[in-house]
Order: structure tokens, then C-alpha cells, then sequence
């Protein structure tokens, strides 16, 4: 399931430029606990991540945009051409000295384990070593401890608001504050409608669902959405319960217990990734058509399988669309009451 977003024409077509103040250099933010400083807008930017990479797009950045790397899915349809003529460091983790040779002026990422404490890119200490800033998405620190698990755990349910605070301080970088304003009420006015359309189900109270990422083998534990997870996000706002109640962004949970809870609908991740073999979403629909345990739940019987980008389960903007899609497919199952 591809998510549709604006063209780049109509999100702009409304914005009034000068409406939003310039910004002020030199600029002091706090990223992530770290603080970095700008003295004036940057020339150029590496990406380590398809979600940050995006809003850069979306913000009209592409030309500022040396480098990018870990891409989970293709780029939004809107943004094949200018994505083209980007360089793809890695489809996965780059490496430190590739980042350092397109010599950016400013790293951003969506992931602590990409640039953070355990960084496998590296630390925030190498690249302020190498006079080089770098940004962190605030979905990944606020409300989010990633010090136990590569993926982190979340105390707190995931909150939209902090992707919109993280497209206004990519703006306020490369003083282009009009444009975040503009996708950020774009964004906004997205998921007010989801919501609305969720409430307007009206679905009764035992209605569940279980993300599926991936699993390593198909023979072990899956990785699945834990319950304050983006994911856990748009079931809560749909008004579903999330059969994993771990803490954990991607928890393992044997088949056994999701089994036993028997959702109503199983969400699989559809990716370009091949690191494990439930990448596939092929492998992905066989394997719940014919494992004993997996082909007698509900969900499989009926045929309640949707299939959603990978990128959209992590805090993107393409979370917001996955919102509303997510809220479109259960209209047509029946199950309003």
C-alpha cells in the first residue's frame, strides 16, 4: 500500500512567503540532549534515513542534499526525479568516512543508533571532532529511551507533535520557517481528517490488531509494533487495542501469544529491504497462510491482512497517511457496530 502525499506545486501553492520571521544566525538548538550551533544556513546536508531525507524533499531542500542512506521503501512518487540525482551512500548504514566525504555542513537522522552513544555510523563526538553538526529527530529522544534496546523503548505513547516540531527546527536550520509551517498544516489538517474518519467507524471495543515488521527467521519470534510505538499510535486513535503491550519499539513476541490474543486484523510490513526473509511481504502472506498456528486466526481466515510501507511504521510523515489508509481498510471489513 503506497501512500499518496500532496504534490510539491499544491503544497505550496498557498504559502505566503515573508510571513514567518527569517532566521536569526548564529542559531543554538538542542538536539537530542546535544546542543549545536549554525552560523548560518548550511550548503549542504547528509540524510541518514529515508524519513528525514523526505522531509528535506518536502521542505525544498533536495538541492542542499549531498548525500542519504537506509532507505526502506521507494522515495514518495513525487520526488523520483530530484531522489535521482542524489547519492545513495549506503541502502543501509553508511560509513562514517563515506559521510565525511561529501563534507556536509550538517548530518540529520531519524535513528540514535545510527548517530548517537552506539552510533554505527558514529558518535556525536566524532562529528563535532570533524566540525560537523549533527541533527537528531525529537520522536527518537522525547518520551524515549534507547539505551537498552537498539530500537528503544518508549515510556510514552508516540506523538505526532514531535514530528511537527522536527520539520519546524529542519526549517528554522535553513531559514525556510514558511515552508515547515506550511507542511506542518498540511500534515496537521491529514490527520485531523484520519481521526475523524476513525471516530466515524464507531468500532466496538474488542476490535485488535498486531504490526508485523519482520522477522530474522521464520522459524523464531517476529518483530512486532509494541503498544507505544507509531504504530501503537494509530491503533490507540482508531480506538483498537494493540494485542503486544511491551514498551519496546519492536518487541519479539512468539506466534504462540499473538495467537492466543487472536487479533482482528494483522498490518504487514511491505519493504525493499531483503536483510531477513519475512522482509518479503511474499514470504510474509505464505508463511500466515500456511503455519499451523498462524492460519487459524481470524484475521487470516477472513482475509483482514493489510499490507503497509515499512517506513510508514516508524515516525515519518508517511505515519500520518498510513493513518488514514489504515482507517479506509477497516471501513471495509464490517466491523462498525
Amino acid at each position: 500500500m503506497r501512500f499518496p502525499l500532496l504534490t510539491v506545486a499544491a503544497l505550496f501553492a498557498s504559502v505566503s512567503y515573508g510571513q514567518a520571521e527569517s532566521t536569526r544566525y548564529p542559531l543554538t538548538l538542542s538536539s537530542c540532549g546535544h546542543e549545536i550551533t549554525f552560523e548560518r544556513a548550511p550548503e549542504s546536508v547528509v540524510s541518514v534515513g529515508q524519513s528525514t531525507t523526505e522531509i528535506l524533499y518536502m521542505l525544498g531542500l533536495a538541492d542542499k542534499v549531498s548525500g542519504t542512506a537506509l532507505w526502506i521503501n521507494p522515495v514518495l512518487p513525487e520526488f523520483a526525479e530530484v531522489n535521482s540525482r542524489v547519492e545513495r551512500l549506503s541502502d543501509n548504514a553508511p560509513s562514517f568516512e563515506s559521510v565525511l566525504a561529501k563534507r556536509p555542513e550538517l548530518v540529520v537522522t531519524a535513528y540514535e543508533w545510527m548517530i548517537g552513544p552506539q552510533g554505527v555510523v558514529g558518535t556525536r563526538e566524532m562529528f563535532d571532532d570533524a566540525k560537523i553538526p549533527s541533527w537528531i529527530m525529537p520522536t527518537e529522544c522525547v518520551g524515549k529511551d534507547n539505551t537498552q534496546t537498539m530500537d528503544g523503548e518508549r515510556s510514552v505513547m508516540y506523538d505526532p507533535a514531535l514530528l511537527y516540531q522536527g520539520i519546524k527546527e529542519l526549517a528554522l536550520i535553513f531559514d525556510v520557517s514558511d515552508r515547515g509551517e506550511e507542511l506542518v498544516s498540511e500534515l496537521k489538517a491529514r490527520e485531523t481528517a484520519a481521526v475523524k474518519m476513525a471516530r466515524d467507524l464507531d468500532l466496538p471495543d474488542n476490535v485488535s490488531g498486531v504490526f508485523w515488521y519482520s522477522s530474522a527467521d521464520l522459524a523464531i519470534d517476529p518483530y512486532v509494533a509494541g503498544v507505544n510505538a507509531v504504530p501503537g499510535w494509530m491503533l490507540s486513535t482508531l480506538g483498537v487495542s494493540n494485542v503486544v503491550t511491551s514498551h519496546e519499539e519492536w518487541p519479539t513476541v512468539g506466534w504462540e501469544t499473538i495467537a492466543t490474543a487472536d487479533p482482528t486484523f494483522i498490518v504487514a510490513a511491505d519493504m525493499d529491504r531483503r536483510r531477513f526473509p519475512a522482509d518479503d511481504i511474499a514470504v510474509k502472506r505464505e508463511f500466515l497462510a500456511s503455519d499451523p498456528l498462524t492460519r487459524e486466526m481470524d484475521a487470516v481466515k477472513e482475509g483482514r491482512i493489510i499490507v503497509m510501507d515499512a517506513n510508514a511504521m516508524d515516525p515519518s510523515v508517511r505515519s500520518i497517511f498510513a493513518l488514514e489508509a489504515l482507517a479506509q481498510a477497516l471501513s471495509g471489513y464490517g466491523l462498525a457496530q
